[in-house]
């Protein structure tokens, strides 16, 4: 399995600059916890979101870049209640990795694993997450 470290994907070739279209639903932390998702544990804090897909994956966000990433998908709903919510379209890199891999979502964050195919993602420089393959393919198109 390749360990990847001080990985920045804005000097990588093979890295595309992609953007997620995606509604998704949301519940908002009581207390902090941790969740398993499928590349691995997300801890959280009270507050941050708690989120589930489009295609079912479950995954947490910090309230920070919650509030920052997302709106509310109708107009009845205020920006920090539970529902539906869109991401705004930000580029981000992405690069399809074609062996097993491990990451720190960030320094002295959660290790996130992926198989063969899976997509790292570079959010911010030292903002990392792991898509799988499937779910990339569904949510993910190329950035203009």
């Amino acid at each position: 399995m390749i360990e990847l470290t001080q990985l920045d994907l804005s000097a990588d070739a093979a890295a595309q600059r992609v953007v997620k279209d995606e509604t998704v639903s949301v519940a908002f932390a009581a207390q902090a916890g941790e969740l398993m998702s499928l590349e691995g544990p997300n801890r959280y804090a009270s507050g941050d979101a708690i989120i589930t897909g489009a295609t079912g994956e479950r995954w947490v966000v910090s309230r920070e870049r919650f509030d920052a990433k997302y709106r509310p998908a109708q107009g009845a709903l205020s920006h920090g209640e539970a529902g539906d919510y869109r991401n705004l379209p930000v580029v981000v890199l992405a690069k399809r990795m074609d062996a097993p891999f491990t990451l720190l979502r960030s320094a002295g964050g959660d290790r996130l694993t992926g198989a063969a195919g899976d997509w790292v993602m570079q959010y911010a420089p030292g903002d990392y997450g792991v898509v799988k393959a499937e779910r990339f393919a569904k949510v993910y198109r190329q950035a203009d």
